[in-house]
Parts: C-alpha cells; structure tokens; sequence
C-alpha cells in the first residue's frame, strides 16, 4: 500500500509515525507531504475508524538510545567529532519528522483551517530531505546514522504536550527549534573551518528552512491566543514555565528569531524567569 491508498491525511501521519526504519519514515513522509499537496488526501476520513497516532513513534533497532546524562561526551574535533556532529544533527531531523506529523494527526480534529495543516505537511517534509541530506553526509563519511547512540529526551516534549496545542507550539517549535537557530551558524563555522563544504552547505540549508519552522510555530500560536483574546507573550511565557524541562540558554541569535516572528521580549525575560528559579 502507498500513501495515495489511504482515505486522509490522519491515516498517512499515523502511518509515517509508526515506521521503524528511519530512511522508510523520511521517504513516506515525503510521500505523504506529496500526497497532501497534491490534493489527493483528506484531512479526516469520511467513514470509518480513525486511527490514534502512537504515544512514541516507531524507531529502529539502532542507534541506543540513552538519558541525555549518560551520553558520551565527544570532541567535535577531526573527522571523528564532525562524524558525530552530524550523526547528533540527524538524530534531531529524525524527530522533527515525527514531531511535524505528530502535530498534524494528534490535532486533525480540532477546529483548524487547512493552512495549519499544510504548514506542518511541509514541515515534516523539509525534515525528512534534511534527514537524506545528512544520511548522505554521514555515508561518504563511512557510516551511517544508528552507528552511535543518541539522546531520548527530545520526544519527552511531544508527550508532555500531546493534549495541549498551544503548549505543543511554544515548546517544540518557539523553544526547541528556536534554539536550532542559535546554535547551528556555530556548526557552519566549524564545518567550514575543517574545510567540510559539503556538510556546512547540508547545514546551511536546515538552517534556512527551520527559520521558517519556527515561523509557523509563532504564527499559530499567536493565532491560538488571538482566538482566546490572550496577549502572546504572557501565554508564552506562562506555558513554556509549566510545560518545559530546561532552561533558555543564551546567547540568542535575536536576528534570526526575530526573522522567525519571536523578538526578543518573548524568550530573554522569560531565560532570566528560568535561571532565577533553577
């Protein structure tokens, strides 16, 4: 059965959710997001059950996964480190996918218009050709992404947020993602100063496409506190404090979120909040 052959958009995420193998799930996410495009799913089934989307996705046997305590610590330095920069980097892509279909399956049936869902059917797919373009890095490097472990706190925030959308917004795109735009230009640099083009361009391309993200992630949250006639920033700040396990680390690159829809007065008053209540 192919993505074409399911009756809604709902049963392709839940299908893309439930993959194992991580190259499967990037190349049916695209296919779903082509699929959706193209005008040739429905959101929702018109009869029948409608599937749940999974407490946790599918994923495969390998790479280990451990509590971000008991990862290895590692030099991003020589051909080794850069390896496990970017085995690190598709490790997060991997998620991302999960995290954009995710958000369009556990919310089809709330009162959304269609825009929500396009934007996070393109999300899942910028994700998984993000995912291809490491995958390919990782392979002309001599490995491939399961050949050293990885980190499993990055779902914790999708289950924190399964019933709340507007908590799943702040978190994962306005707080997680944001920070995606803090810390890779650092990467880019690094990649290029070891002389690794092709890698800093792979970079460089996620680097540009999550601002946008990020962007859908501030524009429907704001659009979800026009709704309840809510001041943004005051709910952002509220939600982030109740829903998220860390701390907002500086320095910001406030152009780029600025780009992305968050000025500064969201994220630096409520880092202060954060750190004075560590």
């Amino acid at each position: 059965m192919t993505i074409r052959d399911f009756p809604s958009l709902l049963h392709a995420a839940c299908a893309v959710l439930a993959t194992r193998d991580a190259d499967a799930k990037a190349a049916l996410a695209r296919e779903a997001a082509a699929a959706w495009k193209s005008g040739t799913l429905a959101l929702l089934p018109a009869q029948g059950d409608a599937p749940t989307p999974p407490l946790r996705p599918g994923r495969p046997d390998a790479p280990q996964l451990l509590p971000p305590a008991e990862m290895p610590r590692r030099s991003f330095k020589g051909e080794r480190g850069r390896f496990a920069l970017l085995h690190a980097v598709a490790h997060i892509e991997l998620n991302a996918i999960d995290l954009a279909f995710d958000i369009a399956a556990r919310f089809a049936g709330q009162d959304l218009p269609r825009a929500f869902f396009d934007d996070w059917v393109s999300v899942g797919d910028d994700e998984a050709r993000h995912f291809g373009l490491l995958q390919a890095r990782l392979a002309a490097m001599g490995g491939r992404y399961g050949d050293l472990p990885a980190h499993d706190g990055l779902w914790q925030a999708a289950e924190e947020t399964r019933h709340d959308l507007m908590a799943r917004l702040a978190v994962v795109p306005m707080v997680l993602e944001a920070r995606g735009l803090d810390v890779t230009p650092g990467m880019i640099d690094r990649l290029e100063a070891a002389r690794d083009t092709e890698s800093a361009a792979a970079l460089r391309v996620i680097y540009e496409e999550e601002k946008r993200h990020v962007a859908a992630g501030s524009r429907w949250f704001r659009h979800l506190c026009e709704k309840e006639g809510r001041g943004p920033e005051a709910v952002f700040h509220e939600t982030v404090r109740r829903h998220f396990r860390g701390d907002l680390k500086p320095p910001f690159n406030d152009a780029a979120r600025l780009e992305a829809g968050m000025p500064s007065s969201f994220y630096e008053p409520l880092a202060r909040i954060l750190r004075d209540e560590a």
